[in-house]
């Protein structure tokens, strides 16, 4: 099974370039522009997003943030209606990820245990430059789906539908996890955050909000593993998908048609 795959991006920030590297950067004051995506893979049996966004409530309150729209009208604009979608994969549970997972009703959220369990548990209640990160009201929801049977909780790498699969990577987020997406073009990797740009994995440089450092390095090479070519390599918030992938509008990005 073959699936269409697309970049979607529905806001942009004009970010310094010294926010998107671990450590000192030379011209760390320079614009380094940060775009904000989901990704959909289209079969002709299955509709799976991958990750939901910013909420547009949140959305008001981040600086800087131009929020075109919020990322299930950007679906809609594409032909993917909310309704319609099986399986939302959240690739972690960071605020800008989850924010309209409750949008889709009738999807199955995927997340990997080990990202429940850090943001349930008792380190990041106590670690503050993390807990912002995280929308405590997404979670609840989370909670609540998994209660009722919508939630594919998984340990590692897991089939999702025939042909896309989730691998656990960690390295971002104690959970982090990467999105393998069969296609006509070969195995696709929907990197997500675990490179937030080409960059971090091209200079083996990674992004400075992190959960493990070792565990970034070893991200960079299971997604290397995963892709059947390094141009299958889908980057979560560089502008360069727009580039580096057909367009089907200025801000969708056709990764495989």
């Amino acid at each position: 099974m073959t699936y269409r795959v697309y970049a979607v991006r529905y806001a942009q920030r004009d970010a310094r370039r010294g926010e998107h590297f671990h450590g000192y950067e030379s011209g760390g004051d320079s614009s380094h522009p940060t775009s904000y995506y989901v990704w959909a893979a289209v079969s002709d049996e299955h509709t799976v997003v991958i990750d939901t966004g910013i909420a547009p409530g949140r959305a008001a309150r981040v600086e800087g943030l131009d929020y075109r729209c919020s990322p299930v009208e950007a679906l809609a604009e594409l032909g993917i209606d909310a309704e319609s979608v099986g399986h939302v994969v959240l690739t972690h549970l960071h605020y800008d990820h989850t924010g309209t997972a409750r949008d889709f009703p009738r999807a199955r959220y995927v997340v990997q245990q080990a990202e429940l369990d850090y943001w349930s548990g008792p380190w990041a209640e106590r670690i503050a430059r993390e807990r912002w990160l995280l929308d405590d009201d997404d979670l609840a929801h989370l909670r609540e789906a998994r209660k009722d049977g919508r939630a594919l909780v998984v340990d590692g790498d897991a089939f999702v539908v025939p042909g896309l699969s989730v691998h656990l990577v960690g390295g971002h987020t104690a959970g982090m996890q990467v999105v393998r997406v069969e296609t006509a073009r070969g195995h696709v990797v929907l990197a997500s955050d675990a490179s937030h740009f080409y960059e971090n994995i091209e200079s083996d440089r990674p992004f400075p909000i992190l959960h493990s450092m070792p565990g970034m390095y070893g991200a960079f090479d299971r997604i290397r593993e995963l892709a059947d070519d390094p141009g299958l390599v889908v980057a979560g918030h560089d502008p360069l998908v727009l580039e580096r992938f057909p367009p089907h509008t200025p801000d969708v990005a056709v990764i495989s048609p």
